[in-house]
């Protein structure tokens, strides 16, 4: 029988930031190796992790994009944080309003190439006299803000849930869907990271399954946040659980460069197409 279901795609991530480094990113620095390396490798696009939407050129990405016959997936807005120190739950009424404008420039950037922008590291956390009702009340108000410029380039907003490590404001997928919910953010949906849903969740496909509709990015990463393959994630039933919601999207690997990064594209791709292609598991 015929499987009309829609197919899911492939993406690999290019980091762009120095100080990111170490991080789980598989090319870095050269936007225009990134991109030869992703197509000699096969995937369908790249995920972008930009210094600020300043620092890419809109006619270069697409060059690369003709060039090579790829997509972007999605941009990233990580160097926020990591690189700027910005957060969207800061005490600072001053600093949420720079990581607001920081986001909208991605936001557009993501729409000129096609793609939605991530919102990971830059929605902070509740800390010291900072109530979690307060972080999560700003929040509420920076998503809605942020996903209608979103949705004006014809984008959803992807929040994605971390561990309790990176954040104490949303580590669980439940939890994320029932606070978009409950707030009316129709145009926000979540990027689900296997790596994190490790650590935080029973069952990985079950909690997908019951996100739904509600997955919007998933990223692609094994227990040990290595290469799908390179540690103990079963990743068979979480591609079923994909398919039974029908979700259309990029499995995108944002995962460490080890052993290096060509071995981690590798092993992605023939991961991908064995899990996709339904021959069973790893």
């Amino acid at each position: 029988m015929l499987d009309l279901r829609p197919r899911m795609k492939s993406a690999i991530t290019i980091s762009l930031v120095p100080e990111a480094r170490g991080g789980p990113f598989v090319f870095w620095d050269d936007l225009a190796a990134g991109f030869a390396a992703a197509a000699r490798h096969g995937f369908d696009a790249v995920e972008i992790f930009p210094p600020a939407a300043s620092a890419v050129s809109v006619a270069t990405v697409r060059e690369l994009m003709a060039k090579h016959s790829l997509q972007v997936a999605a941009v990233g807005t990580g160097a926020g944080w990591v690189k700027h120190k910005l957060r969207l739950t800061d005490p600072d009424p001053a600093v949420r309003a720079q990581a607001r404008e920081f986001i909208g420039a991605i936001i557009g950037l993501a729409g000129a190439l096609g793609a939605p922008a991530i919102i990971g590291s830059m929605q902070g956390r509740w800390e010291g006299a900072v109530s979690r009702e307060q972080a999560l009340a700003w929040l509420a108000v920076e998503l809605r803000a942020l996903s209608e410029r979103a949705a004006a380039q014809k984008q959803v907003l992807l929040y994605e849930p971390l561990n309790r490590y990176e954040t104490n404001l949303f580590n669980r997928n439940a939890d994320a869907v029932a606070f978009v919910d409950a707030h009316g953010l129709a145009n926000v949906r979540l990027l689900c990271d296997l790596y994190h849903m490790n650590i935080e969740e029973a069952d990985l496909a079950a909690s997908l399954r019951a996100t739904g509709p509600r997955v919007g990015h998933v990223h692609f990463a094994d227990s040990n946040r290595h290469a799908i393959g390179f540690g103990h994630t079963d990743a068979a039933p979480i591609i079923a659980a994909l398919r039974d919601i029908g979700y259309p999207g990029y499995l995108s690997a944002e995962i460490l460069p080890l052993p290096d990064s060509d071995t981690a594209a590798a092993k992605t791709i023939e991961s991908f197409r064995i899990l996709t292609s339904g021959r069973g598991g790893l």
